[in-house]
């Protein structure tokens, strides 16, 4: 049997070390990039008012606001500074729907995926209460969620109204 010397152990060891590390930043990196798309434990898609709600009451209780401030643009269209003023009062303990930034957004006004079925008034006529309410760009943002338009398309569609 060959003398191992000191040198020889610490060449060993420093490879160990080394394959260890690339490891670990492999398992972290794929555990990173499966909750990018699958954006963590935040449901893809919530259909209904009530989705919208537990899903940002859920995050803010797990004190995520961010990932709630995202949802809440993604699905009302709130600027980031409106997103993140409901997302502290929700904080807070107030209801979501409560907060006078949502009143465009209140449960007679479902925000709903393209091919849902639409309950209470139709896109029309929530698209002409949010523009009469000077809420051009929600209107915009809401005509684009439920129909797939592009943004000029249901610009001129929130125009015509």
């Amino acid at each position: 049997m060959p003398n191992i010397g000191p040198v020889e152990l610490l060449i060993v060891a420093v490879l160990l070390a080394v394959v260890l590390v690339v490891v670990v930043g492999a398992v972290v990196a794929a555990g990173k990039r499966g909750r990018a798309v699958s954006g963590g434990r935040v449901p893809a898609m919530p259909l209904t008012p009530q989705g919208l709600h537990e899903t940002v009451t859920g995050l803010t209780r797990e004190r995520q606001k961010i990932h709630a401030i995202k949802e809440l643009r993604r699905y009302t269209g709130l600027g980031l500074k409106e997103a993140k003023a409901v997302v502290d009062a929700v904080a807070a303990g107030h209801d979501m729907w409560s907060h006078p930034l949502m009143s465009g957004f209140r449960p007679a006004h479902p925000v709903v995926p393209p091919n849902a079925a639409v309950t209470g008034p139709d896109l029309a006529t929530r698209v002409r209460g949010l523009k009469a309410a000077g809420r051009s760009e929600q209107a915009i943002h809401l005509v684009r969620g439920e129909t797939g338009m592009g943004e000029r398309e249901a610009e001129l569609f929130v125009e015509t109204l």
